[in-house]
């Protein structure tokens, strides 16, 4: 799925590595994740496929999601859900998004790799751009380089070379916005 373009910004240089996941636990699905309505009836009309790969106690999908939704000028539908926060007292902050399994892998991507599909295609988008952000103008761009480095937790961490926003996120900028956005 391609959504919004790329900030000026990615093509700045900082000295940040990424968080190198599996070593890191997930920290940053501690907080549970929003999906547009959209992604969440994808994810409705495929659970058959995603609830063999959930945690024992969390295979229903009316547990999956939070009964509130938002408004968000960037989602494709205008609104978002949260998704269920689960207890998790191995985790980071003790909770967990209720995708996220005692492995610390996620459900979603999971799915998507046993289904023969890109790893990302049941991941949420705001799960995919992480720690990216949007900007005010719905471009894909990096917060304070510095605060993120030094955040206990990060999915960034300080290097000693410095390397260009886009080249670190390569892999989430060519899924979310194409090689040439």
């Amino acid at each position: 799925m391609k959504r919004q373009l790329r900030s000026p910004r990615l093509d700045e240089f900082v000295a940040l590595q990424p968080c190198g996941w599996p070593a890191c636990g997930a920290v940053c699905c501690y907080g549970g994740a929003w999906l547009d309505l959209l992604e969440v009836e994808d994810i409705r009309a495929n659970a058959g496929l995603i609830s063999r790969h959930m945690s024992s106690g969390h295979v229903d999908f009316e547990d999956w999601f939070q009964s509130e939704t938002e408004a968000d000028p960037h989602a494709l539908s205008g609104r978002v859900v949260h998704t269920a926060i689960v207890e998790s007292p191995a985790h980071y902050h003790g909770t967990a998004c209720v995708f996220l399994r005692p492995d610390f892998r996620c459900a979603l991507q999971i799915t998507g790799e046993e289904s023969g599909l890109h790893p990302w295609r049941f991941k949420p988008f705001y799960c995919i751009l992480h720690p990216l952000d949007l900007d005010s103008q719905g471009r894909i761009t990096l917060d304070e380089a510095d605060v993120l480095g030094e955040e206990p937790g990060s999915c960034l961490s300080s290097a000693n070379k410095e390397r260009q926003i886009s080249d670190i996120f390569f892999a989430e900028l060519d899924y979310l916005v194409g090689k040439d956005a």
